[in-house]
């Protein structure tokens, strides 16, 4: 099975391409006397957080790779989900069906993230930000302690299987975004650790998503 013998900066090549957290999202047109108004809106997101139900799949590549997942800053990692506070942002949501995409914002997750040690290696992935227009997750890299990339693309995201908005008191649920290894990533990381494990479009969780309509 695969060990860490490349070199930081190598194992940053896999991960940063990595990724994991999907709105479905796209503009609503250009017409905006046509354009259909949204069921909801945020413009200033303050609050709650985003949750990822880590898949079974997932985390069995990550102990074939003999990789530890980890948190760090306010992110925790609790009855099998990574929970990162959301810290900014906006989020527009539209009736189904009615735009080809039906949310549409950013969400931002300033002073969290995840880790990945193995051996002598540790990577943090931090300071989230999803950008629905392109469905990525850019965050910030270090490995050991060192800055290796800002504003990195981390995660591919896939919400065709979201379901509609949910409230709840003073909290709207955006549930059942997949969050999936892209194209780019597996091949990226087996290169990195040496192994075959990890497939195109492995799983690694859903994203539930719950901010504050305050």
């Amino acid at each position: 099975m695969a060990t860490l013998t490349s070199t930081p900066k190598r194992v940053l090549a896999g991960i940063a391409a990595a990724a994991v957290l999907v709105v479905p999202l796209a503009s609503c047109g250009s017409d905006e006397s046509s354009a259909p108004e949204p069921v909801a809106a945020i413009d200033d997101l303050s609050g709650e957080s985003t949750a990822i139900a880590l898949d079974k799949g997932f985390t069995d590549a990550l102990t074939s790779l003999k990789l530890t997942p980890g948190v760090t800053g306010s992110a925790k990692l609790t009855d099998g989900s990574l929970i990162f506070p959301i810290t900014g942002g906006n989020v527009s949501v539209f009736e189904p069906g009615s735009v080809p995409n039906y949310v549409v914002g950013q969400i931002q997750h300033e002073g969290s993230g995840l880790s990945l040690s193995a051996g002598g290696t540790k990577v943090l992935l931090t300071n989230f930000n999803v950008d629905p227009g392109v469905s990525r997750v850019y965050g910030d890299v270090t490995v050991n302690g060192k800055v290796a990339a800002t504003s990195a693309y981390l995660f591919q995201l896939n919400g065709s299987t979201l379901k509609p908005l949910q409230t709840k008191g003073k909290t709207a649920i955006l549930q059942g975004t997949k969050v999936l290894i892209s194209k780019v990533a597996a091949p990226l990381l087996n290169d990195t650790f040496k192994t075959d494990a990890v497939k195109p479009g492995l799983l690694v969780g859903v994203a539930k998503i719950t901010v504050n309509t305050k």
